[in-house]
């Protein structure tokens, strides 16, 4: 029988909240103390990073390089906007640019649709985009003209959006498209759709050879995320003409897992805000009644350093509801002597950050949380020395997981450190993730062997 003598029963309910902690703060003095700690400094989000717009807009230009050169000559991409999600109503809830179109284009327009053709000398980037409407912004913000759109992403082809169906049932049907001269917004073509470039493609098709690239969606069912691609890839297969669709995601998903030096300064500027959040708030928890008194200063320096949003719903828990792994409602009260755990991360320039906390409301640790904190910090500490270009995320988690059983054991709160029925009670997910554009980006794409994916430097995870 697994002894918990050494633990009250009540302080038994804060462990898995601390072991979900995994950014740990160093304890007070050599190990954790159970005396107060001072009053916490805040540390203000520096000024947001600025960029050279040529040296922004050239890496854009290498991005979707990248991805023409590994789908090659006899294919084309098309990557669709976000659809607009329905909240109730009338009401979308607010618009979020899909990751991977954001990627190549830093676009955040609705409706917006990108194709990549490759093997077209003449056109090999064409971006689909909505005329502006002042009744439109009337009533719902300004719409990028076709020279803001230009000067963002750094492509010069672009047609109105209602064109886009004809260009694909001319594709299909082997023939160049012409859009409407008036349709034109802007291009870098004296005859814009002209009868030539297509020859790879079409030459490709003609013999069953051509891809037709999207972004990833299941087999069976409806998509979560990418059911407009879902549709479009029913509605070609009805005629494939020569095309086989083949999934873009994983292109994506291994371009991504190595970030330029802007990117790094855009993770930071979220990472720097998301340290103040949790700094204000936790200087406030022990004013705090209830958990969303917390999370509203988690918002309010969110919205004070103009960060896009959330990466993801705040997770703000005291006491026992700290043991639950994406706890979001912040409806609990706030009580001294229990444990607040914070997991909340700010989304900036479409990046997130990922930080987690756990923390006494009183600023001073009992006994037995200390002891369980320990154990985290040092498994924090483990992971760290673990992490270098070469290791995997396997090996990391492992030197974290390591420590975790042996604490619980010494503890008592196990029996077996090889029982994966005992210590997977207290300890039941991984200790690392990757971050970019998604808090867990690409880890679908990754979902098979992403705990044998080599860190390489460029890269981002969280432990």
């Amino acid at each position: 029988m697994i002894r918990r003598s050494a633990i009250g029963s009540a302080s038994v309910l804060t462990l898995i909240g601390v072991l979900l902690s995994v950014f740990a703060f160093p304890p007070a003095g050599a190990r954790a103390k159970t005396e107060s700690v001072p009053a916490p400094v805040i540390r203000v989000t520096p000024p947001a990073p600025a960029f050279d717009e040529a040296k922004r807009i050239d890496e854009l230009a290498a991005r979707r390089k990248h991805v023409a050169d590994v789908i090659g000559t006899k294919a084309i991409l098309v990557l669709f906007s976000t659809e607009p999600r329905v909240y109730t109503n009338d009401v979308d809830y607010a618009f979020r640019q899909e990751n991977n179109l954001y990627y190549l284009t830093n676009l955040n327009q609705k409706r917006a649709t990108l194709v990549l053709m490759p093997g077209n000398a003449q056109l090999p980037e064409v971006l689909f985009l909505p005329r502006r409407s002042p009744a439109a912004e009337t009533w719902t913000g300004h719409m990028y003209s076709a020279q803001e759109a230009a000067q963002l992403s750094g492509i010069r082809e672009i047609w109105e959006a209602s064109e886009f169906d004809g260009f694909v049932k001319a594709i299909r049907s082997f023939e160049a498209y012409r859009p409407k001269p008036e349709n034109v917004l802007m291009s870098a073509s004296a005859t814009p759709g002209a009868n030539s470039g297509f020859d790879s493609l079409f030459n490709a098709a003609a013999e069953s050879k051509a891809s037709l690239y999207l972004l990833n969606f299941i087999a069976n069912g409806e998509s979560r995320e990418y059911r407009q691609e879902q549709r479009f890839a029913e509605n070609w297969a009805k005629e494939p003409a020569g095309f086989t669709i083949q999934n873009a995601s994983p292109v994506f998903a291994q371009m991504r897992l190595r970030k330029s030096p802007m990117e790094l300064e855009i993770m930071q500027h979220a990472i720097d805000i998301s340290i103040e959040a949790h700094e204000r708030a936790q200087a406030f928890a022990s004013q705090a009644k209830w958990e969303y008194e917390v999370d509203a200063q988690v918002a309010y320096t969110f919205k004070l350093r103009n960060a896009d949003n959330w990466g993801y719903p705040d997770i703000v828990g005291c006491g026992p509801n700290a043991t639950t792994l994406h706890y979001e409602e912040s409806q609990g009260p706030v009580k001294t002597g229990q444990l607040m755990l914070m997991d909340v991360g700010a989304e900036y320039g479409h990046y997130s950050a990922d930080v987690t906390r756990t923390f006494p409301v009183s600023g001073k640790f009992s006994k037995e949380q200390a002891e369980i904190y320990q154990i985290v910090y040092d498994a924090q500490e483990a992971a760290a020395r673990a992490i270098r270009p070469g290791a995997t995320l396997s090996q990391v988690h492992n030197a974290a997981q390591a420590v975790i059983k042996d604490g619980l054991l010494r503890l008592g709160l196990i029996t077996d450190v090889n029982s994966a029925s005992q210590y997977r009670v207290w300890f039941m997910h991984g200790t690392s993730h990757w971050l970019g554009l998604h808090s867990r980006r690409c880890a679908g794409q990754f979902a098979e062997d992403s705990g044998n994916r080599k860190v390489h430097r460029g890269g981002q995870t969280g432990i």
